[in-house]
């Protein structure tokens, strides 16, 4: 079983950068796919981006391709989110997960282990 600890969430403002990680423990990191999510107040919990278990292939959804960058370091056992051009609409806490099955979707039914989130915060 794998834990997923969050951190690098804050306040910036809005076409400002962050860099949120996930480190991992107590589990073979490179054997899961990793996944960011977010969830805003009142709103469902919605993908973000996912890699494989090598970091060979990614996916983003639409609403922060080409603003957004997932990457991950097997040997630190973390994964990491890197965030640019931030806009207010990306104010959620964020979560990463992880997916044993290396389905790498984007559905959160799909992840079997969660961090706690790290709140960003995007002011205009």
């Amino acid at each position: 079983q794998v834990q997923l600890v969050e951190s690098g969430g804050g306040l910036v403002q809005a076409g400002g950068s962050l860099r949120l990680s996930c480190a991992a423990s107590g589990g073979s990191f490179s054997s899961y796919a990793m996944g960011w999510f977010r969830q805003a107040p009142g709103k469902e919990r919605e993908f973000v981006t996912a890699i494989t278990r090598s970091g060979g292939r990614t996916a983003y959804a639409d609403s922060v391709k080409g603003r957004f960058s997932i990457s991950r370091d097997n040997a630190k056992n973390t994964v990491y989110l890197q965030m640019n051009s931030l806009k207010p609409e990306d104010t959620a806490v964020y979560y990463c997960a992880a997916d044993s099955a290396n389905l790498w979707g984007r559905s959160y039914s799909l992840y079997d282990y969660w961090g706690q989130g790290t709140q960003v915060t995007v002011s205009s």
